[in-house]
């Protein structure tokens, strides 16, 4: 191993690193944001349950789905079919924008449940929900930055069979985002 290819892999560990990094920072702040909701739950003016709009239940799906598509994607590339590996890119970016408009459509459900974020009719409770969603939002919407720049990228040639730390580090942080909507849907689907 000469001296290029030590720096080159010091290189990929470096940014593996600092992208776990990140992620356990972000888990620490939904982990004490749904630990301040168990916490808040002891309140008199709690909403003991809510029930999500079938709007979440579609949305969880179709972004567990463009996780697979984005995961394919990155195994086209490393087999060298740019093409198909765009396409399921293509795919990833269409679900994404499905899954944010169907959580609007999820929101909108909840208002006319008669659920607001704030003002006189508003709860702790629903204060607690919207911030969780629209918190998973923001990182949604850097991810789905992350996705414009990785298709970019791969009309640019930039992705080979031997040079994906950028695919593969955006389809990680990708499964990250997944994973912590799965678990946000599911904590306040059951907890109650």
């Amino acid at each position: 191993m000469n001296i290029n290819d030590s720096l080159t892999e010091k290189n990929k560990r470096a940014k593996k690193m600092m992208l776990w990094f990140g992620m356990i920072s972000m888990s620490m702040t939904f982990a004490g944001l749904t630990s301040a909701y168990v916490v808040s739950s002891s309140r008199s003016d709690w909403i003991e349950q809510i029930d999500l709009p079938f709007a979440f239940t579609i949305s969880t799906f179709l972004l567990l789905l463009s996780s697979g598509t984005f995961y394919l994607a990155l195994k086209n590339i490393k087999e060298t079919l740019l093409k198909r590996a765009q396409t399921l890119l293509l795919i990833t970016l269409v679900l994404a924008l499905v899954f944010i408009y169907i959580q609007f459509q999820g929101f909108r459900e909840i208002i006319e449940q008669g659920y607001y974020f704030t003002g006189a009719e508003s709860s702790i409770t629903t204060s607690y929900l919207y911030v969780l969603v629209l918190l998973h939002l923001a990182h949604l919407i850097a991810g789905i930055v992350i996705v414009l720049i990785v298709f970019y990228n791969s009309f640019r040639g930039k992705y080979s069979e031997a040079n994906t730390l950028g695919f593969e580090l955006a389809v990680t942080f990708w499964h990250f985002l997944d994973i912590l909507w799965l678990y946000l849907f599911l904590f306040v689907s059951f907890y109650g």
